[in-house]
């Protein structure tokens, strides 16, 4: 067996090319470029409009390889399945979405490894964590709420069968569910805003007094300095 040479790179999932940088590394290598790509692209197709940590691992005397694929943030994940670009500016009152306990599962399975939980529930809860930090409800719940019901066993048949399969009824509910929760806020939200902008128009109207206030000293020192100018002229009238 011949050294092992590696290969890192970050794809857009399912949008591998030969192109830099991958093409320009795995050449000098001997492998099939296109069997290689082929193959990462098949590996990442379930990270469509993500990027994606991918190794290629080739052997030097075989030319035989293994890819290894990483997985983006869970962060990324979330959004993704939410089709969402952004988290919440105020996580705890501003709510961006609702995932049903089967989305958050889906990805536990894709996080599991690197998540070095024990469990699939304890990966579970992990997500449900990072949930809550983007303003992302799971179940219309919080993550303390949620992570209680799981502590309960209320997801359990569905967390060991690890039941991916949401129906139109559950997506019309985490909708209904989201409505509610934004309903809910608000009101507290529309006054984090109006004191977010009465703070702004104060701190203006401070600056602007600030430099209105100095423009009148600098007025003041123009006349002072008239008069001085003016002082020799007196003289030579004296003179005369």
């Amino acid at each position: 067996m011949g050294k092992k040479e590696k290969v890192e790179a970050m794809i857009e999932g399912g949008k591998a090319s030969a192109a830099p940088p991958l093409g320009p590394a795995l050449g000098p290598l001997g492998v099939n470029i296109g069997q290689v790509i082929s193959k990462i692209n098949e590996k990442t197709a379930a990270y469509k409009g993500m990027k994606v940590p991918v190794t290629v691992v080739v052997d030097s005397s075989t030319k035989e390889f293994d890819i290894e694929i990483g997985t983006p943030p869970t962060s990324a994940l979330i959004k993704k399945e939410l089709g969402i670009e952004t988290g919440a500016g105020i996580p705890h009152k501003d709510k961006v979405g609702n995932l049903a306990i089967e989305q958050v599962i889906k990805i536990a399975q894709m996080k599991k490894d690197s998540l070095l939980a024990k469990t699939m529930k304890a990966a579970v809860k992990t997500v449900v964590g990072s949930c809550n930090s983007l303003g992302v409800l799971v179940e219309g719940k919080s993550a303390v709420e949620v992570n209680a019901d799981i502590d309960s066993g209320k997801f359990d048949s569905l967390i060991n069968s690890e039941n991916t399969e949401l129906s139109a009824d559950k997506k019309a509910l985490m909708k209904e569910q989201l409505e509610a929760a934004r309903k809910r806020f608000e009101k507290d939200l529309a006054k984090i805003k109006a004191d977010k902008e009465a703070k702004e128009a104060a701190k203006a109207a401070a600056g602007a007094a600030a430099a209105g206030g100095a423009a009148p000293a600098a007025g003041a020192a123009a006349p002072a300095a008239g008069a001085k100018a003016a002082a020799p002229a007196a003289k030579g009238e004296k003179k005369k």
